[in-house]
């Protein structure tokens, strides 16, 4: 595949940074603009989307797909964000792909259709039928999968979406991420998903180099749908997801709104992504870590106060007070590389230093992922890892099956967070009995995520981290079955690429002897994607 290079944060953009941001001309993305050919993914299905008023994903006689991307198609802008934010989607996707879940999943509470709704489907977007299609996708089912939080609504449809109307880039980056998706499942769009993903980049360059005042948000929300889009695509071997993590924290360093509800939602996802990329790469986190307590649950736009999802965070789920620990473990292993290297170097006075603060700090981790327990909604408690209301006069509520999820998916946080430290900082056999311990808790709770049928988002890297250690046939057989459920649920490249990866992994497990000592191969998970040629980003 021909690539060519772009730089979307140029040297042109002329900002004062100060020393502890970074600065936005410090770095290029490069590799990012690609020439649209053959698809990387499974050879497509001819299918059609069949929306009610129906959209057809298939080539219109009337469309110019050579023509600009991009199309402003309304000068009231302001009064068509506001519908954007008031209504939720109508249509409903129909395929005939793999995975019908993917069109089984609920929308959120919908207003007045005889007030709200626009004929045909998503037409204050594009007046094509194929890009209406892929908004209603993102809206429809995309938006879901990747949040724990929305009983008043999608953050992604209430903050991100009405950007994308005097945003070109975050329109192009929504059409990319959500043709991305439908092609990994087998349904065609006349417009690939490279092609979008490289006028979103193309755009964001245009933007910044106009040097005319610039709406952060909407970069950030750009950027933020390309991180997605990057980790959902995974070509190989690439750092790009570093360098969109890098220009974003450089903006909101210099960002001075990123108190309203947009800015404290993309602040969360990149902080989300900043702890995942750290741990799937092995590179320091960008980010300073929050203070213990400093994180608190971000809910969706207008949410109840007395919601039963109180102390659910929309992009963190129960592991919101759990985050500060694992920011600290995710910059651990780049302290060992530098302990090891000052070794190495005979560095005695930088030993000395390096060293303790290597064992002071993996020990108040180890302490504190030992004392933590996650935040519960009020009148909620947990017996045997099981979600209960308090009070013999309790009824059931209809969100306890997703509380229950997502009190297993921040558990399996928990005792993956465990077999790293034992196994990648420590550098314990996986025969150790405290890995195997920790990564059986954790593969029984990523399977009870699954088994909830609640949000399975940001579940891969506990999953991943638990099932490299996976020794026992029945540990094994619980991690299949969590690869399972989660790949048909999300319909992700990066599900099967790490499913792959076990598999190897496992194969070279099962060839060591009793023998195998303590620190050898403490990753033989990233040996494995050395050789693969692949880097994935667990998010």
């Amino acid at each position: 595949m021909r690539r060519e290079t772009a730089t979307v944060f140029a040297s042109s953009l002329k900002l004062d940074v100060s020393l502890e941001c970074i600065s936005l001309g410090d770095y290029e993305w490069e590799d990012q603009v690609v020439t649209p050919c053959e698809s990387e993914y499974p050879s497509p299905l001819e299918t059609k989307f069949n929306l009610s008023p129906p959209l057809n994903i298939l080539k219109d006689s009337n469309d110019d797909l050579t023509s600009p991307l991009y199309e402003a198609e309304a000068d009231d802008s302001q009064c068509r964000n506001q519908q954007v934010v008031r209504r939720d989607s109508y249509a409903r996707v129909l395929t005939s792909a793999r995975a019908p879940e993917l069109a089984m999943i609920a929308p959120c509470p919908l207003g007045s259709p005889t007030l709200e709704f626009c004929i045909p489907a998503f037409s204050e977007f594009s007046n094509r039928p194929n890009r209406r299609a892929l908004v209603d996708h993102f809206c429809n089912v995309l938006s879901h999968l990747i949040v724990f939080r929305e009983e008043s609504g999608n953050p992604f449809q209430q903050l991100v979406l009405p950007l994308s109307h005097n945003s070109s880039p975050v329109m192009n980056a929504i059409y990319a991420l959500a043709s991305a998706h439908l092609e990994y499942r087998g349904v065609e769009n006349p417009e690939k998903s490279l092609y979008f993903h490289n006028q979103a980049i193309q755009g964001l360059s245009r933007v910044i180099e106009n040097q005319v005042k610039v709406n952060k948000n909407e970069l950030l929300a750009a950027i933020m749908l390309l991180v997605y889009y990057e980790v959902l695509v995974q070509r190989g071997r690439t750092n790009i997801i570093n360098g969109h993590l890098k220009g974003a924290f450089a903006i909101m360093c210099l960002n001075q709104d990123i108190l309203t509800p947009v800015g404290l939602f993309l602040e969360r996802a990149f902080g989300f992504y900043d702890v995942i990329t750290a741990l799937s790469l092995g590179t320091p986190p960008l980010s300073t870590a929050p203070s213990a307590g400093g994180l608190l649950p971000v809910p969706p736009l207008d949410a109840p106060p007395a919601s039963p999802l109180t102390n659910v965070d929309t992009l963190l789920g129960m592991a919101t007070t759990l985050w500060p620990i694992m920011h600290r473990l995710s910059n651990l292993l780049f302290t060992k590389k530098e302990l090891e290297e000052a070794q190495r170097m005979r560095q005695v006075s930088k030993m000395a230093v390096l060293r303790t603060e290597f064992e002071t700090t993996s020990q108040a981790i180890e302490a504190a992922l030992a004392q933590w327990k996650p935040c519960l909604p009020p009148n909620i408690a947990i017996q045997d890892d099981v979600l209960v209301l308090k009070g013999a006069g309790g009824e059931e509520i209809p969100e306890m099956a997703r509380l229950q999820s997502i009190l297993h998916n921040a558990l399996a946080y928990r005792h993956s967070a465990f077999v790293y430290l034992y196994r990648t900082i420590y550098g314990y056999s996986p025969k150790h009995e405290l890995v195997q311990q920790h990564s059986h808790a954790a593969l029984h709770h990523c399977v009870e995520t699954t088994a909830a049928r609640g949000p399975m988002s940001a579940l891969l890297w506990p999953l991943f981290a638990a099932a490299c250690e996976a020794i026992a046939p029945e540990d094994r057989e619980l991690a299949k079955k969590a690869f399972s459920e989660i790949e048909q649920r999300q319909g992700m490249t990066n599900i099967q690429e790490a499913w792959g990866i076990i598999q190897e992994v496992w194969r070279r497990l099962d060839s060591l002897d009793d023998n195998f000592s303590m620190g050898k191969n403490s990753d033989l998970w990233r040996s494995v994607c050395a050789e693969m040629g692949v880097t994935i980003v667990f998010g």
